[in-house]
């Protein structure tokens, strides 16, 4: 009976530790940037419990241990790292909100520390931030290309840092992503019928990110497209094919792309070596998808790319867009000299807004010559002086009527009926009728005449 009372002891003791929140420590999760310096100022010893919270999932009684310390320490030197520490409790917590709070806190801190190592990883936190929320390639394309262009500042700004190559592996595994959702509505195109989007767009995506997995089948794609198009685009398909033998030599298309341009008479290249190595490393490292990721898939948010390249320099330049070969030469040949971008520069000059006033206030130039066009005013109005047959001529207004679209069968309501009913029975009053004497001077151009005065 005792052993049995003390068995039942031991069993609660355990499920009564097991079953501890994670603040008791046996889900610690210990943080990356501490500090070993063993003091106990009042600055270190807020700075060490605000990590300790940290670590124990308390993020919220963390940040105001923080913010307490550097309000009230603002010179102490746990100043930056406080600042760092409050932005990592924002990335632990996790979830949309806390990210977009994370990401303000990384910016924050590389303006205030730009010099420090912490900055670089930073910027690489603020890569990850998106690079978690990437969705899948048919899917919104936006959190992709904030991914892209953060790690890509990363790789500019700190190009020596150790989290370097970290970012280039993100880089390729977002153009990757990006790739196949072009290459997705290329293959549409194609399907469909439309073969010059079909072309512009793979070949667009083929030449910016040209470590795609399926760039072989996009460039087979383009061929086929120009070869559709007409004979007039042989010698865009015969490029295609060109670039899929020397650049993708190990393709499944090179031997096909090669019978094709025996077939047009035109050269059959050498592989590039230096394209031979790579595609030879990346089938021999590349990661096979397991049979149930097909069925899992479905449920995940985030995209597979295991299909990524693992070498390879990335594309460093943003995308842009091209314009399909359907498109007129002389409308394209108009817009070349247009740009779509907008700049902004720091105007020096105090007196500009004085001396040089908005343009979109002043009126445009060509209303002086539409109304010499239509042989009237300025403006394109009807003159105003006298008509040939010695009438008046009409005023603006008076031809702006004139010039109103015909009345409509629309019939009015009720109350428009008996208004229009009674202004019809109430008596109207009659115009005075001027008497031919006093009018036909007027008409003639002459003076009137006294009524009282005799004649001569």
């Amino acid at each position: 009976m005792l052993f049995s009372r003390n068995r039942i002891l031991i069993i609660l003791s355990l499920a009564a530790i097991l079953g501890q929140p994670a603040s008791a420590g046996f889900r610690r999760k210990k943080y990356e940037n501490p500090i070993a310096k063993d003091t106990q100022q009042p600055d270190k010893v807020l700075f060490d419990k605000a990590i300790n919270d940290i670590e124990h999932g308390r993020y919220e009684v963390a940040r105001l241990t923080l913010n307490t310390l550097i309000n009230t320490y603002d010179t102490s030197e746990y100043m930056a790292k406080s600042k760092l520490a409050i932005a990592d409790s924002w990335y632990r917590e996790g979830g949309t909100h806390a990210w977009a709070q994370a990401e303000a806190e990384y910016k924050d801190f590389k303006l205030f520390y730009p010099t420090m190592p912490e900055a670089a990883e930073s910027q690489e936190k603020v890569c990850s931030i998106h690079y978690k929320q990437m969705e899948k390639a048919d899917r919104d394309r936006q959190q992709a290309i904030r991914a892209e262009d953060e790690c890509r500042l990363l790789m500019q700004e700190y190009p020596n840092s150790k989290f370097a190559p970290q970012a280039q592996q993100m880089l390729r595994n977002i153009q990757e992503v990006l790739a196949l959702g072009e290459y997705k509505t290329g293959i549409f195109y194609h399907a469909k019928g439309s073969y010059p989007a079909a072309a512009n767009r793979l070949q667009a995506l083929v030449d910016q990110y040209p470590l795609f997995s399926q760039a072989d089948d996009a460039l087979w794609q383009v061929a086929d497209s120009y070869n559709r198009m007409g004979d007039r685009f042989e010698d865009k398909a015969a490029a295609a094919y060109t670039r899929i033998v020397k650049d993708y030599p190990l393709s499944d298309y090179a031997e096909s792309a090669a019978d094709k341009l025996k077939e047009m008479n035109r050269p059959v290249p050498e592989a590039d070596p230096v394209a031979y190595a790579r595609m030879k490393y990346e089938n021999e490292n590349r990661e096979k998808a397991p049979k149930i990721s097909h069925v899992l898939g479905m449920f995940k948010h985030s995209p597979d790319t295991r299909a990524a390249a693992k070498s390879g320099t990335p594309a460093m330049a943003t995308v842009r867009p091209t314009l399909p070969l359907s498109v007129p030469a002389a409308l394209t040949a108009s817009t070349t000299g247009g740009v779509s971008d907008v700049n902004a520069q720091v105007v020096t000059d105090s007196t500009a807004l004085d001396t040089k006033p908005d343009a979109r206030q002043n009126p445009p130039a060509a209303t002086g010559a539409t109304g010499a066009a239509t042989g009237g005013a300025p403006g394109g109005s009807a003159p105003s002086g006298p008509a040939p047959d010695g009438s008046a001529a009409r005023t603006d207004s008076a031809a702006s009527v004139s010039q109103l679209p015909p009345p409509t069968n629309h019939t009015p309501p009720k109350s428009k009926k008996k208004a229009n009913k009674k202004k019809e029975a109430a008596p109207q009053p009659s115009a005075p009728q001027a008497s031919p004497a006093a009018t036909t001077p007027a008409a003639a151009g002459t003076a009137p005449t006294d009524p009282q005065q005799p004649s001569k």
